[in-house]
């Protein structure tokens, strides 16, 4: 069944327990207010979530399951990530709505929920719930990011594994099931993608650089370590954090501690053609974590009251 693409752009956050979607379509800036919230099943703690642009159901996970609400706060369906975790840290089940919105996607960490089985990757019919395609995948994770290409549909996915790395995987959805393409490292965090799609930036598991990769196969194009910023790579490293700011210019997180040991960061904008170092950016961010770049030049913080505060950048 075709679904139509989406043309708004809505981003969601989690406030007091509640989820609430925000439209990005207005290009308004400051904190901004939630287009519609929901409230989450009794009983159930978020852990991730998304929603739908036609703001009539949102979707979340929790330790154990999948959960998709409507708006007047009723459950629609529930899909149980069974058995039940057998330990409640250290694993994280995430989830994003598919370009055309027909299909969540799920990461499930489930060796390290103590499930005796592989972790897996699933993809949920948005209307009823029921598994359209899954997939196990070798890895043990704590959680997954999940981003969406929208060009062409595919998903990618890092999966998290502490110590051990970061493993980074591309799916999508074929006539026979789920075609599952891993990149062939696992010592690259995933970031990011560009806004036309082209391109997509990592960060080094170790946290000594950052590089810009061809999509959809990987090739790297752009490297460049903490040198490049004029670093010493000793006393500093790179925060898995950044992102495109526009379709030409990635912001890189850098930092370190002072000899007093307090923290310090800052965020450096790289012209992705050139390589070229640019000015740093004040983000007006508490943390190297705090900032969400749009891709249009503008970005977003967070607000003492939990909300989204977007900035520009001209």
């Amino acid at each position: 069944m075709a679904h139509p693409r989406r043309t708004r752009r809505i981003i969601t956050r989690l406030v007091e327990g509640r989820v609430c979607a925000y439209d990005l379509a207005t290009e308004e800036l400051g904190v901004l207010s939630p287009v519609m919230v929901w409230g989450p099943s009794l009983g159930d703690e978020v852990v991730d979530h998304t929603v739908a642009t036609h703001l009539q159901r949102a979707y979340y996970t929790t330790l154990d399951a999948v959960v998709c609400v409507a708006t007047d706060g009723d459950e629609v369906w529930r899909y149980g990530l069974e058995p039940q975790a057998a330990h409640r840290r250290g694993h994280r089940p995430s989830c994003v709505m598919s370009s055309d919105e027909g299909v969540i996607w799920v990461y499930r960490p489930d060796a390290m929920a103590g499930r005796n089985r592989p972790d897996q990757w699933v993809a949920l019919d948005g209307g009823s719930g029921a598994v359209v395609a899954q997939v196990d995948l070798k890895t043990v994770g704590h959680g997954g990011t999940q981003l969406l290409h929208q060009t062409t549909g595919h998903v990618l996915l890092d999966v998290g594994e502490g110590q051990d790395g970061s493993v980074v995987h591309r799916a999508s959805l074929t006539d026979s099931g789920l075609h599952l393409f891993a990149y062939p490292w696992d010592d690259r965090c995933l970031i990011d993608l560009s806004p036309d799609g082209s391109r997509f930036m990592t960060v080094h598991h170790g946290q000594t650089d950052m590089a810009i990769h061809a999509y959809p196969h990987g090739e790297v194009v752009l490297t460049l370590g903490l040198d490049d910023f004029g670093h010493d790579p000793d006393e500093v490293f790179v925060e898995w954090s950044g992102g495109y700011l526009s379709p030409d210019t990635v912001i890189v997180t850098v930092a370190g501690e002072t000899e007093d040991e307090r923290e310090w960061f800052r965020h450096y904008r790289v012209e992705v053609s050139s390589g070229r170092l640019l000015a740093e950016l004040d983000t007006h961010a508490d943390n190297p974590y705090d900032v969400q770049p749009l891709g249009d030049r503008s970005w977003l913080t967070t607000d003492p009251s939990g909300h989204p505060i977007r900035w520009s950048d001209g």
